[in-house]
């Protein structure tokens, strides 16, 4: 399947997850005014609480908050600004929930609190490279990090899986250098994050299986992106039958963590994909040999 069955990703606060067996959904849960597709429907601490209740409801195993758009051209948000959106959520759902929370976040006394809130995850959309405290964070913390790959403010090599070597390399050397346990990290090769046309996406798709190089756990990220709608004509909220056609091509190339905005067309997807990924173990193993 993913060559991780039986292994578990071990998080902050004594906890963990079992990887490999089954496909696990990480819930988007945008506290913010502006992102791309959901901006503003769930930016109150009630709406974002109740929205993560039901995608936990749907099939989420981890429910990821952020509070800072990362669509292209954002604006980005004071520190202050962050914490106050992001850490009321965190303190409400650690009491009513068991799901995993993540934080969203590139900053690390974000995370920092965010983790003291009651989050098990910090998701870094740069990687640990904008700011490499949240490898020290982690290390001391014991939490789980989403470490992602991007193209941003930066130049990049022209082969696809190349410059996801180049600079994935380089987080996992400051996961490391942090004292970041392997058995603690989730690789995120980062669609849609200056991978600037479809094709490039595409391709990355196409490529996918080539990271398990790596030898550490993926995360496919490809809700509504923009190269989703390329291919099919329609617009961002329009685009979860799509992400969940994409969703499903990935587990089969080893994908094992999914991040979508609609959990339930997702978790039927993959579902679908995981009884035929066990069909083709269990036909490989009662084959004559």
């Amino acid at each position: 399947m993913t060559g991780l069955e039986g292994s578990f990703w071990r998080v902050g606060h004594g906890r963990e997850i079992e990887l490999g067996r089954r496909s696990l959904i990480m819930a988007i849960i945008n506290v913010t005014p502006d992102s791309f597709s959901d901006g503003g429907r769930f930016e109150t601490v009630d709406a974002a609480v109740e929205h993560a209740l039901q995608a936990v409801s749907d099939g989420a195993a981890i429910v990821d908050i952020g509070g800072e758009s990362t669509r292209p051209g954002a604006a980005s948000v004071s520190p202050s600004e962050e914490q106050a959106r992001v850490l009321p959520v965190i303190e409400a759902l650690r009491g009513r929930t068991e799901a995993l929370i993540s934080i969203d976040t590139y900053r690390a006394e974000t995370a920092r609190l965010a983790v003291g809130a009651g989050a098990h995850i910090v998701n870094d959309v740069f990687g640990l490279q904008k700011d490499a405290g949240i490898a020290d964070l982690a290390a001391a913390t014991g939490a789980g990090l989403c470490i992602m790959h991007t193209g941003r403010d930066r130049v990049k090599l022209a082969d696809v899986i190349a410059d996801q070597a180049h600079f994935l390399e380089r987080s996992l050397a400051i996961a490391a250098a942090a004292g970041v346990n392997s058995d603690r990290i989730v690789l995120d090769p980062g669609f849609g994050f200056a991978k600037e046309t479809a094709e490039e996406n595409l391709e990355l798709m196409a490529r996918f299986s080539e990271l398990s190089r790596f030898g550490l756990p993926l995360l496919a990220g490809t809700s509504r992106k923009r190269f989703l709608g390329a291919v099919t004509g329609r617009e961002a909220p329009e685009r979860d039958a799509a992400t969940a056609a994409s969703s499903a091509l990935l587990r089969l190339q080893g994908a094992a963590v999914f991040r979508v905005h609609n959990v339930a067309i997702n978790r039927d997807a993959l579902a679908i994909a995981d009884a035929m990924l066990n069909a083709r173990q269990e036909f490989e193993r009662k084959r004559p040999t």
